[in-house]
């Protein structure tokens, strides 16, 4: 039985959840699972192998040979692709949309959800992204969803690719943030929603230690009944 609960952080684009689950994996101690970065290496992948991204089948062969040679590797706070730090390159705006376009292809999906699952098989895990409360760790014992409005998702979003020195626009990354909302809600496969069992967080007006503080003290809830061998209230 696992005496450290899983703990999921689900939400839109921009909403926080990269710098709060850091933060949060650092103060509790735990593993931090950031499955965007895994399909960030796909399309890291996919560009550099020259595989067609509209191509499904080749996009699909990809993720399936990184998965199948477990050539993805979270290390701390970096990234490895094939023993390479890809941790800059993958969060380039580029690799994000194209990470978020072919994330909707189920073939895709399956590759990587069995290494997904496998970080959490002992808990201790901070996992975030879009699904990991619904797909990945339905039965995770500490949900939570981050949200915030379309404006200031888009503020941040363009801050940071300002601050890694990328020109862009407020203007264009307001409209990627929509319409990567838009294709992330209503794709066929595992689409991004709040989980029933998640405590909802807006962060529109919250600054990120205020969220992190209120994901810890609910997370330490938790811990102690597991620990005791009885489950979480």
């Amino acid at each position: 039985m696992k005496q450290r609960p899983i703990v999921t952080l689900d939400g839109p684009a921009g909403a926080g959840k990269s710098t709060v689950s850091r933060a949060v994996a650092q103060r509790l101690g735990y593993v931090l699972l950031d499955t965007g970065a895994l399909y960030r290496c796909v399309a890291l992948a996919v560009e550099q192998t020259g595989a067609h991204a509209a191509d499904e089948s080749s996009v699909s062969a990809v993720a399936e040979r990184l998965a199948s040679d477990a050539a993805i590797e979270l290390a701390g706070s970096s990234v490895l692709l094939r023993g390479q730090d890809v941790s800059r390159a993958i969060r380039v705006q580029s690799v994000g949309e194209l990470a978020s376009r072919i994330s909707a292809l189920p073939a895709v999906r399956a590759a990587l959800l069995d290494l997904q699952r496998s970080f959490g098989a002992s808990g201790g895990i901070v996992a975030e992204g879009r699904d990991v409360g619904t797909v990945v760790f339905p039965d995770a014992e500490a949900k939570f969803y981050l949200t915030a409005s379309t404006e200031v998702r888009a503020r941040r979003r363009h801050q940071e690719l300002s601050e890694r020195g990328e020109s862009t626009t407020l203007e264009a990354v307001w409209r990627e943030v929509v319409e990567r909302d838009e294709r992330d809600s209503h794709r066929a496969i595992a689409p991004l929603r709040q989980p029933e069992d998640a405590r909802l967080i807006d962060c529109s007006s919250l600054s990120v230690d205020e969220v992190v503080a209120r994901i810890v003290a609910r997370v330490r809830e938790i811990e102690d009944p597991l620990r005791d061998g009885a489950a979480p209230g």
